[in-house]
């Protein structure tokens, strides 16, 4: 039967995964290595293996092949072989809304409870509304742009002549279905960068005057060296990572954008850099800081099931450690912009606290970006002025 195939395929694909490598790297590699599956087969064991996955531990101790049906009952709008063959009786209705899924699914099975799909509930930020939260997670975030607002027209009639579902969420600000292929249709990045709704909003905490010079001290592939730049083409900028195949990203990145006047280097902040930058002195610094990665585990759900706990202090400690090593590098009444994509207060709200408490810069706002009611990522952001 066509069920007992792909259900084969889904257990074959989560019997090889350790969680030890994003799930999307892993699965390239696994059907280039399985080349006998064909486009169909790798579609269905892609749905389920995430579907599986964003129930995190609920119903944990249900039988695996019953906990795929529920989850991918809860997760898509169209019936599947595996809903059919476990769940019958609920096949005609998995297009209703999440919130009438998962109470049905909650009636025909009393220990389900919706606070086991992320199990850290004690560890998450004062702000998080928990059950919009919890929800989010059945649901594929969108995939955003941020768009030069002269283009924007232009960049939605591409797209919908490519048949491709699109919203305009600001005069800045492009949505479209998570996966879609842009690299196909939209082949320049000069007029656009591809950005999470949550990571635009961050900008609202830069407030760059021109001729700054700021430092991205974890810049990764440079998301927001290229927001900051847009706020104030001005700028000069430090560009740094402990990373530089992140930083080769980053080189191409700004070559599409046009972006040619800048520095980089890679750094390890744990360490000492003043024979680096024993002269530099910033305007500003953005310290989009190595995190758990919680706020965007709606984009990486296998995090759901292998993540943790414990590596939540350690990343707590290693912000810390940042935040106190680049400070010193910040001239008196310039901002400190501290980012994660963490949902946890021991990363967003505890890290403040001991920023304020050990360093010389005092807090002027912060604020959890809640992305999880708007199909992206959330993100938690805090600026501080040195005094």
């Amino acid at each position: 039967m066509r069920v007992e195939h792909q259900i084969r395929a889904f257990e074959q694909v989560f019997n090889s995964y350790d969680g030890t490598q994003p799930l999307h790297r892993f699965l390239f590699t696994y059907f280039k290595q399985h080349k006998q599956m064909g486009s169909s087969d790798r579609r269905w064991a892609t749905r389920y293996i995430y579907s599986f996955f964003r129930l995190g531990k609920a119903l944990f101790k249900e039988d695996l092949i019953a906990r795929l049906a529920i989850a991918d009952f809860l997760c898509n709008q169209t019936v599947s072989l595996v809903i059919e063959a476990k769940l019958p009786q609920l096949k005609e209705q998995v297009s209703l809304s999440i919130q009438e899924k998962i109470a049905l699914i909650a009636n025909q099975y009393p220990l389900f409870k919706l606070s086991d799909v992320f199990i850290f509930n004690e560890n998450l930020s004062k702000d998080i509304e928990k059950q919009d939260f919890y929800e989010s997670f059945f649901i594929q975030p969108d995939l955003f742009l941020r768009v030069k607002p002269s283009y924007v027209a232009q960049l939605v009639q591409t797209l919908k002549e490519a048949e491709i579902a699109v919203e305009e969420v600001s005069d800045t600000t492009l949505a479209l279905p998570n996966g879609t292929k842009l690299e196909k249709i939209l082949p320049s990045q000069k007029y656009y960068q591809v950005q999470d709704l949550s990571s635009q909003k961050t900008g609202n905490f830069f407030q760059p005057k021109k001729w700054d010079y700021w430092w991205d001290c974890c810049a990764a592939s440079g998301g927001k060296s290229l927001l900051l730049h847009n706020l104030e083409p001005t700028v000069q900028l430090l560009v740094s990572d402990v990373r530089e195949n992140s930083l080769n990203n980053l080189e191409e990145r700004f070559g599409e954008a046009g972006i040619k006047k800048y520095q980089k280097k890679v750094l390890d902040l744990l360490q000492n850099n003043d024979q680096d930058l024993h002269h530099y002195e910033f305007d500003g610094i953005i310290l989009d800081a190595p995190c758990s990665g919680s706020g965007t585990w709606g984009r990486t759900p296998e995090m759901l099931y292998y993540f943790d706990s414990h590596k939540i202090s350690y990343f707590s400690k290693l912000q810390t450690s940042i935040a106190g090593n680049v400070v010193k590098y910040l001239k008196t009444g310039k901002p400190l912009i501290y980012i994660t994509c963490s949902v946890f207060k021991q990363e967003n709200e505890d890290v403040v606290t001991w920023i304020e408490e050990n360093l010389p810069v005092q807090l002027e706002k912060m604020e959890l970006i809640s992305g999880y009611k708007d199909k992206a990522d959330t993100m938690f952001i805090a600026r501080f002025i040195k005094k």
